[in-house]
């Protein structure tokens, strides 16, 4: 630790899909950052990056939020959705480390840099973190069921809001759809907004993640899209997701 203490720690469970884990620590007199809210990130505000890297402590980089709403595969295989990109320097021994706003409130976890390139490294948003640590410390594990698209979240029309009564201002847009995976089965499309699930709203990837989470893998589940003009409730059947151990 900072202070110059030594303590193990036990893996209480770890998410490969997110690439994060939790690690308990017996001790006391810990400092506690405080978390932020990643839905609130503006692309242009400052953002600070702290880590180890090449094993030097406690470096603090800074830079900008670059980008929201990328994707990034994690070790899994699986693509990460609402990735923040920054040009906070990160190096090999930042991962793991926080991506801080000016007050220190933690917006990310810094988890990898492009090698070949200067300026282009990401962070998980902080409420992706939030969600997966608590369900981590409750179960040890993640059972997620799985659609098969990779999406972004992006802001709606307003005349469609208004038109169709609609009790979110965002939503996520398909942009690509697994061969055989139940979301090419229901009749998604790429360039499709999905703006509901189990007739619940979705804002955004956060709220499609919770609710694949929590629904039972199989369950014939109602999928709310908006396709160019048109409102459509398509029909899907989640898939309960493998890990690289499991195929």
């Amino acid at each position: 630790l900072p202070d110059g203490r030594h303590l193990e720690g036990d893996l209480v469970g770890e998410d490969p899909d997110t690439d994060l884990a939790v690690v308990r620590v017996n001790g006391s007199n810990f400092l506690a950052a405080p978390l932020g809210d990643s839905q609130k990130i503006r692309v242009g505000q400052l953002a600070i990056a702290i880590g180890n890297p090449y094993g030097f402590q406690c470096t603090v980089t800074s830079g900008v939020v670059s980008a929201l709403g990328r994707s990034l595969r994690s070790i899994s295989g699986r693509l990460i959705d609402n990735i923040i990109q920054t040009d906070a320097a990160l190096n090999p021994g930042n991962s793991g480390g926080p991506l801080v706003t000016s007050r220190g409130d933690v917006i990310g976890v810094n988890t990898a840099m492009i090698l070949a390139a200067q300026g282009i490294c990401f962070a998980i948003g902080i409420n992706t973190a939030k969600f997966v640590a608590g369900r981590l410390i409750k179960e040890g594990k993640i059972k997620r069921s799985y659609i098969g698209l990779g999406g972004q979240n992006v802001p709606l029309l307003r005349r469609m809001v208004r038109f169709y009564h609609l009790p979110v201002e965002s939503g996520i847009l398909v942009v690509s759809i697994e061969e055989d995976s139940p979301a090419q089965r229901a009749g998604l499309s790429e360039r499709d907004v999905i703006v509901g699930f189990d007739s619940q709203p979705i804002a955004g990837i956060d709220d499609l993640h919770r609710r694949l989470t929590e629904e039972k893998v199989g369950v014939r589940t109602k999928l709310t899209i908006l396709r160019r003009t048109e409102k459509l409730d398509l029909l899907i059947i989640p898939e309960e997701s493998k890990s690289k151990e499991d195929e």
